[in-house]
């Protein structure tokens, strides 16, 4: 039975149709843009998550989850990269995590995993992963929101369309993946 597990990656979906909504509104320039000094830019943030995503998710039941490999630092480095180069990046840290998604039952959710030497149920794990996701997202869209002003596209309810969107909801499903 793969329940739990189909609700997992649905949301897992959904935030990565929400980031991706986000690349479509902006230009080449904007997502490699930085707030400040301080601040990552979308493409700093697509770095980080795909090296999230690759290293938890390759050999996850097996290996712990923080892999020799990556190179967290890195990850956070202030980037000039084109669209594809972009969505090459993100979309190689998603495949490692569907791969893997598509291998789990939801009885696989008691067993454990190990990131950082630390020992975690399996559920405890992909909800982790999940929350670090939806907030990396969270810092796309609203980024994205502040470079758009007024052109942005709303890819939820907008403000004042709630009555309006419950009438009609179109968007309580992820969308399908893309390639």
């Amino acid at each position: 039975m793969r329940t739990t597990i189909a609700s997992i990656e649905a949301e897992y979906l959904r935030y990565k149709g929400l980031a991706e909504g986000t690349f479509d509104q902006l230009d080449d320039h904007q997502l490699a843009m930085r707030a400040g000094e301080n601040s990552n830019s979308i493409a700093t943030i697509v770095w980080h998550v795909s090296g999230n995503l690759s290293s938890r998710f390759s050999d996850f039941l097996t290996s712990d989850g923080e892999k020799p490999w990556r190179h967290r630092d890195e990850e956070f480095n202030a980037r000039e990269v084109t669209r594809e180069q972009l969505l090459a990046k993100w979309n190689a840290g998603w495949q490692v995590l569907f791969d893997t998604l598509a291998t789990l039952v939801d009885d696989d959710l008691g067993r454990t995993v190990v990131i950082r030497g630390q020992t975690l149920p399996v559920v405890d794990a992909l909800h982790r992963s999940l929350a670090h996701v939806a907030s990396h997202v969270g810092q796309i869209q609203f980024w994205g929101k502040v470079m758009k002003g007024a052109t942005w596209n709303y890819l939820s309810i907008a403000p004042g369309g709630s009555a309006a969107y419950n009438a009609n909801p179109t968007k309580e499903k992820p969308p399908a993946p893309r390639a």
